[in-house]
């Protein structure tokens, strides 16, 4: 059916305020954030007025031989140990919460609360649980696994203050993930279910054969986002321990964010040419991510 010119441009017109919001603050920004990534444009040029230098790859260089930025792509690649733990809990808690049971909305709408939790009242709970005289602490020294004198502040110790920090990513992401697993499991038609029960399918082959292959979607995506949001993590290490101890919860992203709008010495082109290897790196683990959740039937279709 051919469309008419009139019926082209009042769908342009309709979509042209979006596609305005987006190239003023997506593209342009992207595409100029990826431009000072090749270019030296410092505090000193800055407070000079002097335009933006070319520079080639002088910045990727610098990054790679920089020890801080080393030991902060090194923490975000680690913090992606976050990302199995989270996808396979939210998803088994949200088949256990997919039941029709009275005060279930209550229950699902408990794990939520986390979401919708101001990083910085976050920030205010954990410190309290970690700290020395908190709450972990004192549930430790109760079960009797450790004692007043060898008791420590989990934040302030290099050992443990990463771990602590992806606790807390944990939990504020898996009411978010359990929601999304959530609504993909209600898609799944119930007559799939009784067939199978109906020929005497355990509940561990129901899951396997039935759920899992329809989920494969909803997987992808909540790995896919669970993987970015891991390698971009940098409120909960802001508010809680600000790169330390000793850099041992630095992060890519804080790197970038430190370079750009800390102190007086900031690197834009230093700090955008981070972000562009982190978004190098994020791509890289999308492609894996599509691989490995990739069905050759789908190719045949």
């Amino acid at each position: 059916m051919r469309v008419s010119w009139r019926s082209t441009l009042l769908s342009y017109t309709f979509l042209a305020p979006a596609l305005v919001l987006l190239a003023v603050f997506t593209f342009y920004p992207l595409l100029y954030g990826s431009y000072l990534g090749f270019t030296e444009y410092n505090g000193a040029r800055f407070a000079n007025g002097l335009a933006p230098k070319w520079v080639g790859t002088d910045n990727f260089e610098k990054l790679f031989a920089d020890p801080l930025f080393l030991t902060a792509l090194k923490n975000s690649v680690k913090y992606l140990l976050v990302v199995p733990a989270l996808q396979l809990g939210a998803l088994a808690v949200a088949v256990l919460v997919n039941k029709q049971l009275p005060g279930m909305a209550i229950f699902r709408a408990g794990y939520y609360v986390p979401v919708v939790t101001s990083v910085s009242l976050a920030a205010v709970m954990w410190e309290w649980v970690f700290n020395r005289e908190g709450t972990l602490n004192w549930l430790l020294r109760s079960l009797g696994l450790t004692s007043t004198e060898s008791q420590f502040g989990w934040l302030n110790s290099e050992a443990w203050a990463f771990w602590a920090v992806m606790l807390v990513t944990f939990w504020r992401g898996f009411g978010y993930y359990m929601v999304l697993y959530l609504a993909g499991l209600q898609t799944i038609p119930e007559e799939l279910e009784e067939a199978a029960v109906l020929d005497g399918a355990s509940a561990w082959q129901r899951f396997w054969r039935i759920t899992v292959p329809l989920m494969r979607p909803t997987i992808l995506l909540c790995t896919l986002l669970s993987t970015i949001a891991a390698l971009r993590v940098l409120e909960e290490v802001l508010v809680l321990t600000n790169g330390g101890p000793l850099n041992s919860t630095y992060t890519a992203l804080m790197y970038v964010y430190a370079k750009a709008f800390q102190g007086f010495d900031f690197d834009y082109g230093l700090a955008s040419a981070a972000g562009l290897v982190v978004a190098a790196v994020a791509l890289l683990l999308s492609a894996v991510n599509f691989r490995l959740f990739h069905r050759p039937e789908e190719e045949q279709a």
